[in-house]
C-alpha cells in the first residue's frame, strides 16, 4: 500500500513538462527579438541606401561611383555587414522617377528574408519577409 503513494519521480516529472513550457517561451522570445532586430536593421539600412544614393546624382563630383546605379546600391547594402544579418538574404533596389538630377526623388526599397528557425515549432525552415522604403532628394 505504500509504494502506491510514493511521490519519488514526481519532481522529475514536473520538471520535465515546465521545463518544455519554459524552453519553448524563452526560444520563441529569442526569435521574436531577432525578428525585431532585423526589422529595425532592414529601416537603417533603407535610410542609408538612401543618403548614399542622393550624393551620386548626376550632378555628382568627388566619387569614384558617381551617377550610381540600382546594382552599385544593392552591393553597398549587402556590403554594411550588421552583425547576425545574412547579406545573401538581402537585397536592396532603387528607382528614380524624374532622373538623376538634383531635386529629383529617390526611392530605395530594402529587403530582408529572415530565417525562421525556433525549435518545436512546426514551421521552422520558413522565412519572414521583411522590407522598408525610404525617398529622398537628391541634392547632387
Amino acid at each position: 500500500m505504500n509504494r502506491i503513494w510514493r511521490e519519488d519521480g514526481a519532481a522529475l516529472v514536473e520538471f520535465a513538462l515546465t521545463s518544455v513550457v519554459l524552453f519553448m517561451t524563452l526560444f520563441g522570445l529569442m526569435a521574436v527579438c531577432t525578428a525585431l532586430y532585423s526589422s529595425v536593421f532592414v529601416a537603417e539600412a533603407a535610410r542609408e541606401a538612401s543618403r548614399y544614393a542622393i550624393v551620386r546624382g548626376s550632378a555628382c563630383t568627388g566619387f569614384a561611383d558617381c551617377s550610381i546605379t540600382s546594382a552599385q546600391l544593392n552591393t553597398y547594402v549587402q556590403n554594411l555587414h550588421y552583425p547576425g544579418i545574412n547579406s545573401a538574404n538581402l537585397s536592396a533596389s532603387a528607382s528614380w522617377a524624374g532622373g538623376k538630377a538634383p531635386g529629383q526623388i529617390v526611392v530605395v526599397t530594402v529587403t530582408y528574408n529572415l530565417p525562421l528557425a525556433i525549435p518545436f515549432w512546426p514551421k521552422s525552415g520558413s522565412t519572414i519577409h521583411m522590407g522598408s522604403t525610404s525617398q529622398m532628394a537628391i541634392s547632387q
